[in-house]
């Protein structure tokens, strides 16, 4: 992996020599990430003129989920407590010779910003803005390999708990016990605050579980996802609690199923954005559902779990291939509930097989 990680900082360095800049300053955790293979928290990286340096607070540790930097990179730990090492780099850099240093103004504050100038002076600050973002945006094999796996564990762990009784249970609950299994099957740890909604909360976006117990007649929606090597998945699907689902239950999924389809067949290389958007946003628009859908159909996931693309209205850019996003279209009814319906894929072309479904778990609208 050594390599791959050299090969990411050379094209890194290639497009800071672009925008004239002779050093990088790489301060956000995903990109610092991407770029030194694990780094401990509040590290930076210093993309160099001559050298590529990580600049830590403190020694790497042996945590799960962590992980270790790239053998290749010289790391510098700071020897006072409380240092910067984002200032530090700045240092790094002058003292390499470099008359100029992009930085991640979009990661750094305004004081952050100033300290970089007043221990480097005579260095030139430019805007590296997204350019290790725009490079994370195609993923290799062996990232999605970890998706792949961030998904499998995922699927246990919902499949557990169709397994178990839930009728009574708190939607609180039930979220601890998810996370609590996406550990147990190895997940670094969850991927987002696991969603657990029931009711009149079912089919919201991002509900935050509250104490209110699953009851009979029930939708069920869970959204969860795990963390595996620092790549992250989401899953999401809505049941029926202990009786057969009611017609109005029956008429509402099977419309955001047929809207979750339309938004996976667009997945093609090439494809625009706004238009994987519109093809499920047509489905619950022609059935009287625009008012009140969420802002977007779904987004890039990876070592964050939302990132670029953005599937949505006024989104930019097309699909290429091996590109991970979601596809999670919902329809929430105020007072009565409503359903949500949540995959992680790969855009794949045609030739091979089209979009790659990561998450497996059944989306048939089983009553539990």
């Amino acid at each position: 992996m050594s390599e791959v990680y050299a090969a990411r900082r050379d094209r890194v360095r290639e497009r800071c020599a672009a925008g004239g800049g002779a050093a990088a300053l790489v301060s956000r955790p995903a990109n610092v990430r991407y770029l030194a293979g694990a780094a401990p928290h509040g590290a930076v990286l210093l993309v160099g003129k001559d050298e590529d340096v990580l600049l830590c607070g403190r020694p790497p540790s042996d945590q799960q989920g962590e992980g270790r930097p790239d053998e290749a990179l010289r790391m510098q730990v700071l020897p006072a407590p409380g240092a910067d090492p984002a200032v530090a780099g700045a240092g790094v850099a002058a003292a390499q010779g470099a008359e100029t240093l992009a930085v991640e103004e979009h990661d750094l504050t305004v004081v952050r910003h100033r300290a970089l100038g007043s221990v480097a002076p005579r260095l030139e600050l430019l805007d590296l803005g997204t350019a290790v973002e725009q490079l994370r945006l195609v993923k290799d094999e062996e990232e999605i390999s970890s998706l792949r796996i961030a998904a499998e564990i995922a699927d246990q762990a919902l499949g557990e708990l169709l397994e178990s009784i839930l009728v009574g249970r708190t939607e609180r609950h039930l979220a601890l016990e998810l996370e609590r299994r996406l550990v147990d099957h190895g997940a670094d740890g969850p991927a987002f605050p696991t969603s657990v909604g029931t009711g009149p909360h079912s089919g919201r976006g991002a509900h935050r579980p509250s104490d209110r117990r699953v009851e009979e007649g029930d939708f069920l929606s869970v959204c969860l996802g795990a963390s595996y090597r620092g790549y992250r998945c989401e899953i999401g699907r809505t049941f029926v609690i202990g009786t057969s689902p009611a017609d109005w239950q029956i008429e509402l999924y099977d419309l955001v199923f047929a809207a979750q389809r339309a938004g996976r067949e667009a997945l093609v290389p090439g494809a625009a954005c706004r238009d994987v958007d519109r093809a499920a946003r047509h489905v619950l628009d022609s059935a009287g559902y625009a008012d009140g859908l969420a802002p977007l159909t779904g987004h890039g996931v990876g070592l964050e779990i939302d990132e670029d693309p953005q599937l949505a209205p006024a989104a930019m850019g097309k699909l290429d291939a091996c590109v991970p996003v979601t596809v999670e279209p919902g329809v929430h009814l105020p007072g009565r509930g409503g359903v949500r319906i949540d995959d992680t894929l790969v855009v794949r072309p045609e030739a091979d097989g089209g979009p790659e479904l990561l998450t497996i778990t059944t989306k048939e609208l089983l009553a539990l």
